[in-house]
């Protein structure tokens, strides 16, 4: 791995020094084991630990298939699907691995005792398999996590749709949080020149659904003038919500759980902002019972800041916690766009305020290859910036992992992985000059 790391560190992107390069048997990568899997059995979710988990293991470097590019992987980022594989949750991701298994001879490599992880990478391309023309080896690139094999009709108009849909890193196997990675290279894109390694690789997932969620055609289609309630507006996923809501032209109102995040919500130009633990909303009254009283003290709340407007569209992802506040205070007609649902899956709401006042709901999963290019060209063209708060090294993975698990960070925490240091990558430092005072703003408040 030395000569690969030494040949990315000397700038040096020519095809033939790369495609010259050696290329290792095996590579550390960071696994979950799949004879580890009843490792928590009994805990509770938030007692689960990734700590004892995520290894960082040396893995065989697995035969490259037709469409698919090896990247050397400079930095990752740890994202909510890292914690949930981690903690084997809510299926073990062994699974995923198994049923891919069985559809191609070429998917068979990822059905394996051990999982490497990971959603998000920057690098460089090291080789392309047969019948790749776009990409050449040398070449910086980030990736997104879609993993498609387009062979049905249905994937053609949204390839979120294609049946063979996956995530790369969590329903596959040879992730981004590895010294190499294997990815279809219809997931790659051009890395932001202007970005650190860790900054490059730490928006792709969360900046990626964040654009389908909010602003696509596909998700809640923002426009000019509206309303926005952002849960966790401060976090890996919220961060890059607000930033969209206030460069369209809509009025962001971010909700938090602490003072600090707060603060960073107006670091990025937000002015509506709830720290709802100050405030003390409790929309459960018990495990099974919620309190309408206390969704009629939000969306009072939510009127008091906004002048009387209702929110248009609430960019929802924590769940079951907050989904039926977030069904009562969406404006008559408004919509509530729904992913990830990090504090539980099985949402309830009282559906009179859902029908009778003509709202709708959206499920929203990720991007499709044009929605995530979109995403990183609004990072390239520094109208979006990266919101990394703190970088690890590979060996302390199963931390990071902890601390998002935890809700201990803000924004997106990177991980390096062949990078040896932090700040390394920048190509157009005049770029990154005119953007420096954002990106500094963004990194962490």
């Amino acid at each position: 791995m030395q000569d690969i790391r030494d040949a990315i560190l000397s700038g040096d992107r020519s095809e033939q020094t790369y495609a010259s390069l050696t290329l290792p048997e095996t590579y550390r990568g960071v696994t979950v084991h799949k004879d580890e899997v009843d490792l928590f059995e009994g805990l509770e979710s938030r007692d689960k630990d990734p700590r004892r988990s995520l290894h960082v293991d040396d893995v065989p470097l697995p035969e490259l298939a037709p469409g698919e590019a090896l990247v050397a992987v400079m930095a990752s980022a740890i994202n909510y699907n890292t914690v949930w594989t981690s903690i084997f949750e809510p299926v073990s991701t062994f699974s995923f691995l198994e049923r891919y298994g069985r559809t191609s001879t070429y998917a068979q490599r990822h059905d394996l005792p051990y999982h490497v992880v990971g959603s998000d990478l920057a690098g460089v391309v090291l080789r392309t398999g047969p019948g790749v023309q776009k990409w050449k080896p040398g070449e910086e690139v980030v990736a997104h996590c879609l993993s498609v094999e387009l062979e049905s009709a249905d994937g053609h108009n949204d390839t979120m749709l294609d049946p063979e849909q996956r995530i790369w890193g969590f329903e596959t196997n040879f992730g981004g949080l590895a010294e190499l990675a294997i990815v279809k290279t219809n997931q790659l894109m051009p890395k932001p020149t202007h970005l650190t390694w860790e900054e490059a690789a730490s928006p792709g997932l969360v900046n990626s659904t964040a654009y389908r969620q909010l602003i696509s055609r596909n998700g809640a289609g923002m426009k000019l003038g509206d309303v926005v309630l952002i849960w966790g507006a401060s976090g890996g996923l919220g961060s890059y919500a607000t930033q969209m809501a206030l460069a369209g032209g809509a009025t962001p109102v971010c909700v938090v759980s602490s003072p600090d995040k707060a603060d960073i919500c107006r670091a990025m130009g937000a002015e509506l902002v709830i720290d709802r633990t100050a405030e003390g909303y409790r929309f459960w009254s018990d495990p099974t019972t919620q309190d309408q009283r206390e969704w009629k003290r939000f969306g009072a709340r939510i009127r008091e800041l906004t002048g009387g407007k209702d929110p248009d569209i609430v960019f929802e992802h924590p769940g079951r916690e907050t989904f039926g506040a977030s069904t009562y205070v969406a404006r008559k007609g408004g919509t509530i766009v729904t992913c990830a649902s990090t504090s539980g899956y099985m949402h309830e709401y009282d559906n009179r305020y859902l029908w009778m006042n003509l709202k709708r709901v959206i499920g929203s999963h990720f991007a499709n290859y044009r929605e995530a290019w979109e995403a990183n060209d609004l990072v390239n063209r520094g109208l979006i910036h990266p919101t990394l708060s703190r970088t690890y090294a590979l060996e302390e993975v199963g931390q990071a992992a902890y601390d998002v698990h935890q809700n201990l960070h803000q924004g997106k925490v990177g991980v390096l992985t062949l990078s040896p240091e932090a700040g390394l990558g920048v190509t157009d430092e005049e770029k990154r000059a005119t953007h420096l005072a954002a990106i500094n703003r963004f990194r962490n408040t």
